[in-house]
């Protein structure tokens, strides 16, 4: 399988084929960047098509100084900003647009409520992780910030997530809470040495 920065390198020689692949890889992980930050299924697609977009309209100057998905989800993480500050124009100052949860078990909707209590920063580098599987380096290239600070952060954020969990405990809820810490820790042990 070619790499995604092989790829890229020949997208900007000319071939539309390595882009389709790209696209192919990427389009329904955007999608889901999008949709879990996004109350619009709509605008989550929108999005995650303006991504490529500006990826055709700067590959003369793409420069393979970092991995293709760290670009990618640099790109979206511009054109999500914009899109807030956009929404935060639009909407009164008081609500604030939470991700479509409409057919999610209640275990998944429990752990949104909790990751909507987080501050901003605090949500953003727990889902970079947990949800698009980032590794720490690249969440630390994609936030500009040291490597360290990016762990520290990500273990006062599981921290603060895990006592959300923890004070509206019910037996039940406790289960997916150990499970939540468990399964990050393992999957921790697996992707970053």
């Amino acid at each position: 399988m070619t790499s995604d920065e092989a790829l890229m390198l020949q997208f900007q020689g000319g071939s539309t084929e390595a882009f389709d692949e790209l696209f192919a890889r990427y389009r329904e992980p955007l999608f889901g960047f999008f949709r879990r930050r996004l109350n619009s299924s709509e605008r989550a697609e929108d999005l995650a098509q303006e991504t490529f977009l500006a990826v055709i309209r700067a590959t003369s100057r793409y420069e393979p100084r970092a991995l293709v998905r760290t670009y990618l989800y640099g790109i979206a993480l511009n054109l999500l900003a914009a899109e807030r500050r956009k929404q935060s124009k639009d909407v009164p100052v008081d609500s604030s647009p939470e991700p479509a949860v409409s057919s999610a078990p209640y275990a998944v909707l429990w752990v949104r409520q909790a990751l909507q209590k987080l501050d901003p920063s605090e949500r953003e580098i727990i889902m970079l992780r947990e949800y698009e599987q980032l590794s720490y380096s690249e969440i630390a290239d994609l936030l500009r910030l040291p490597l360290n600070t990016v762990r520290s952060r990500l273990f006062r954020s599981r921290m603060a997530l895990k006592g959300y969990l923890e004070s509206e405990s019910k037996p039940e809820r406790r289960v997916a809470t150990t499970e939540l810490t468990n399964s990050s820790e393992e999957h921790e042990a697996r992707n970053d040495q």
